[in-house]
């Protein structure tokens, strides 16, 4: 039997978040700290780090930031000011809505499109002829050899495209 190494057990990290929270403070810079120094301060706090450690705190680190729980101020990651107002996100707020009196009932709400034209129903179903008297659409073409191109002469026919311009050889005068 061959002797085979096992891995060391992973330690019980604490969630990145708290780890990125406590590297943030133990680094006490009033700018903040930047992914790198977070990074260090991490591995030297807690030596055995999964492989996927930079891809994690990448992951954690933006998901702070889109969270409102850090700040990133010229590169550096800062935990917000408690007295700051709250991040309001993208696009327009939705408006407020009125408050419903008690005894109020919600009506149904309007639906989209236009409303069907009544029918009667004991009116007997007959097809109406167009007012023109004419066919809907666009009118077929006509079959009137006026319009088409001539055919050729030798029953053959044409290949695609634009023809060939005709070569017209100039003779030299003979008297010159």
């Amino acid at each position: 039997m061959a002797t085979q190494q096992l891995a060391a057990p992973p330690l019980s990290l604490p969630h990145y978040p708290e780890l990125i929270f406590t590297a943030i403070d133990a680094i006490d810079e009033k700018n903040g700290a930047n992914k790198s120094t977070i990074s260090k301060h991490i591995e030297a706090t807690y030596g055995n780090l999964p492989a996927a450690h930079s891809t994690l705190l990448s992951h954690h680190l933006n998901k702070m930031k889109a969270a409102g729980q850090l700040v990133m101020v010229k590169n550096n990651y800062v935990k917000p000011d408690p007295d700051a107002p709250p991040r309001r996100g993208r696009g327009r707020p939705p408006k407020s809505k009125q408050p419903l009196p008690p005894d109020g009932v919600l009506s149904p709400p309007k639906p989209r499109g236009r409303p069907p034209k009544p029918r009667d129903p004991l009116a007997p179903k007959t097809v109406t002829p167009s007012v023109s008297g004419r066919k809907r659409g666009r009118p077929p073409k006509l079959g009137s050899s006026a319009t088409k191109a001539p055919a050729p002469a030798s029953g053959e026919r044409r290949g695609r495209g634009r023809p060939p311009k005709v070569k017209v050889s100039v003779a030299a005068p003979v008297g010159a």
